[in-house]
């Protein structure tokens, strides 16, 4: 049985960096998850994890932004992601901290802080306080709960 406990902040309608935080219905949840397959609604939308080392954005180095693969809200800078070993892509800081909804997760026999999109509660992974300085933060994230936007050249 899996018991998750919210522990999140009250947050504003507009976040820092300046984007809509205001939470989705039900409806525009659905209609955005259509597009998801099987194993995305899997990870996304029942708190699943992919297997490790599979991911497609494992091993992007490429700059730009991971996105919500749900509701393309901005989650983490590519200047973020740091190669932890784990097997998943993994981040030092999220893009705002305003983005991302932190949960007690209980399952599984232990303690962990799921994270998940602030705007419409996609699954994202975990967070652990074993990264690297300054934050010491390692944001686990799999790769089917994001989409990368490489940074256009000007």
């Amino acid at each position: 049985m899996q018991r998750r406990t919210t522990s999140r902040k009250p947050v504003p309608e507009r976040s820092a960096s300046g984007h809509d935080l205001r939470p989705l219905d039900t409806a525009q949840r659905e209609i955005l998850a259509q597009q998801l397959t099987p194993e995305e609604r899997r990870v996304i939308l029942n708190q699943g994890t992919e297997p490790p080392f599979c991911g497609t954005l494992l091993n992007n180095k490429t700059a730009g932004v991971y996105t919500c693969r749900l509701c393309s809200l901005p989650l983490f800078k590519a200047d973020a992601k740091f190669e932890s070993g784990t097997g998943w892509p993994s981040f030092t800081k999220p893009f705002d901290v305003d983005h991302i909804a932190e949960i007690i997760d209980e399952s599984h026999g232990m303690i962990r802080v799921e994270i998940r999109c602030q705007r419409c509660d996609a699954h994202l992974g975990h967070v652990f306080d074993d990264g690297p300085p300054p934050t010491h933060k390692r944001y686990c994230l799999n790769s089917v709960s994001m989409k990368f936007v490489a940074d256009q050249a000007t």
